[in-house]
């Protein structure tokens, strides 16, 4: 064990190893062969998980099967369905528990029978524990998996999704979902993030003597608006006015109008900089507590349930007195001119110990831009890898785009990146190493066997990071994240939070989720063609002839693929 947040399995007599990375409420799983190959009769890996404190191990299972099998329960297990990849990103089913999981992972053969046998395993343990830094920082995503097979088969089954997200977004605030099992199902949905936004507001309302102080972009999520209308006086907020959020009927307005016609009356304010206040944080001071919460994830039915985002959480009077500053200096002039001269527009220590963080809110000046910087320390500091998960990427050609382009065309640097849309200039391929995938669409009505169609949850962007990890495998691992879009609008003229983080922990838990929706949505890639070749998606069997090549071929042959095997490993 060389890291808490990486441990590695120990047995010798394997014939391949084992390396777990801790990830918020999810495991990477990641194996690669001793020898120069494998044999050509391995057909891949068989995973299983046992919680803390538990008496037995629970098989994960694979949507795909082999060729001629009937799917049933007991084939979508990995001991009789195999990974067939040298990775794989795991969500337990109680990841908050204390103590560590215990993961055993087996390789699995095939002889000319079909018959499935199994090699020596290796076993290794992680915590993942709730918090990243306990009582420090917590870094919370949302599952953003609407469009997938695991929410038809928990979820759609009992409702339509109609039955769990208003159709629009003004009518958030008097949505109330009918679905049978709709507080489970938003829960699954927001996953940690939910729970973190959620929890801090309830520590606010207990903690009576605190000051709350909330900069929102969407604000049309009921369970976040009454929590806020707890508050009352002790609440002050500001809340965007720009585009569709100004008219009276926006749930922004009514949002406004309610919290500020409470009895003891929040202090309410509505701006929109230079062209949107596309901050979403919330800062708690009070005796008891001292957090704050930023990042992407808007305060929306959306931003929680459908979209793919992220929340950190930062703890201690230093670290939330950069949010506190911020707040005051919008709320005395968001003028671009005048706030960019602020110190609120610097990047300023958030005094973490142990945790070299900082911020920086926008709109900056021409001369304490930050947009061109961050370009150059992607284009000219990554050293082994740069993993990225950027809305709106297709909209802010520039240094950004030509920074990701430089690093791609570097044959020793490993790429992964995901944008909403497809971007020109940036090789569009199946995820290899050194990729942008669209985004792809939900299945349709006439999913490929054996997949169910899957709902969109509504128009619009559904991928909503905006986070770069670079070198996360290196003592310089860093993660740049905040509601900052990474372009010119967001650097000079929108209200932004952004945040820069220099710790491998950190930037490990991002690089996982930034797997995890790039595999998620190359597997709908996948599905589509599938759907379009009216063909099965399977499991390839061991090779019956010596002109077949077996599954793990183009792993030790492609370039791309080689250094996906190696460098998680």
């Amino acid at each position: 064990m060389s890291h808490d947040f990486e441990v590695t399995g120990g047995n010798t007599a394997a014939a391949f190893t084992l390396k777990l990375h801790r990830g918020d409420g999810m495991t990477l799983i990641a194996m690669n062969w001793k020898k120069k190959r494998p044999p050509r009769d391995f057909v891949g890996f068989a995973i299983e998980y046992q919680e803390p404190d538990g008496d037995r191990f629970y098989a994960l299972t694979n949507r795909l099967t082999f060729p001629g099998i009937k799917r049933t329960k007991a084939n979508l297990s990995t001991l009789r369905s195999p990974i067939q990849k040298f990775r794989w990103v795991h969500f337990p089913r109680n990841a908050e528990l204390p103590g560590p999981f215990t993961y055993r992972v087996t390789p699995v053969f095939m002889n000319s029978l079909g018959e499935l046998s199994y090699g020596e395993a290796q076993t290794a343990q992680i915590e993942l524990a709730r918090e990243t830094y306990a009582g420090k920082v917590n870094v919370t995503f949302t599952r953003g998996f609407v469009s997938s097979q695991a929410f038809v088969e928990r979820y759609e089954s009992a409702g339509p999704i109609s039955t769990l997200l208003p159709a629009k977004a003004d009518d958030g605030l008097s949505f109330q979902p009918t679905h049978p099992k709709a507080d489970e199902a938003l829960e699954w949905m927001g996953f940690e993030a939910r729970s973190a936004i959620l929890e801090l507001l309830d520590e606010a309302i207990v903690d009576k003597h605190s000051k709350v102080y909330v900069v929102a972009y969407d604000l049309n999520e009921p369970e976040i608006v009454s929590r806020l209308l707890k508050l009352k006086k002790r609440l002050s907020i500001i809340i965007d006015d720009s585009g569709t959020h100004g008219p009276a009927h926006s749930a922004e307005s009514v949002a406004a109008g309610q919290l500020g016609a409470s009895p003891g009356a929040a202090d309410v304010t509505r701006q929109h900089v230079g062209q949107l206040q596309h901050n979403k944080f919330i800062v708690v001071d009070g005796p008891k507590t001292k957090a704050a919460i930023c990042g992407s994830t808007n305060f929306s039915w959306r931003g929680l349930y459908v979209q793919g985002n992220n929340a950190l959480v930062v703890r201690g009077a230093k670290a939330i007195q950069p949010f506190l500053y911020a707040f005051d200096a919008y709320r005395n002039d968001d003028s671009p001119a005048v706030f960019g001269g602020t110190s609120a527009s610097n990047w300023t220590d958030l005094g973490i110990t142990g945790v070299d963080a900082k911020v920086a809110f926008s709109p900056h000046t021409s001369s304490n831009a930050l947009l061109a910087k961050i370009a150059k320390d992607i284009e000219t500091k990554t050293k082994s890898s740069l993993f990225y998960s950027l809305a709106f990427l297709y909209q802010t050609p520039g240094a950004m785009q030509d920074a990701i382009r430089s690093v791609m065309q570097d044959d020793d640097k490993f790429v992964y990146g995901i944008s909403d849309k497809k971007v020109g200039g940036i090789e569009v391929q199946t995820p290899d190493g050194n990729v942008t995938p669209v985004f792809a669409a939900a299945l349709g009505k006439n999913a490929p066997e054996p997949f169910h169609s899957e709902p969109k949850g509504g128009g619009g962007t559904r991928m909503h990071h905006k986070f770069v990890v670079i070198d996360f495998d290196r003592p310089t691992a860093r993660v740049y994240l905040g509601s900052y879009n990474f372009s010119v609008t967001a650097d000079t003229k929108n209200g932004e939070n952004l945040v820069l983080i220099k710790d491998r922990r950190i930037a490990t838990s991002y690089m996982i989720e930034a797997l995890r929706i790039f595999d998620h949505y190359h597997f709908r890639v996948a599905q589509q063609a599938a759907k379009a070749a009216k063909e099965k998606l399977e499991l390839a069997p061991a090779p019956s002839a010596a002109g077949e090549e077996p599954w793990w071929q183009p792993y030790y042959t492609d370039a791309r693929r080689i250094r996906d095997r190696i460098l998680f490993a």
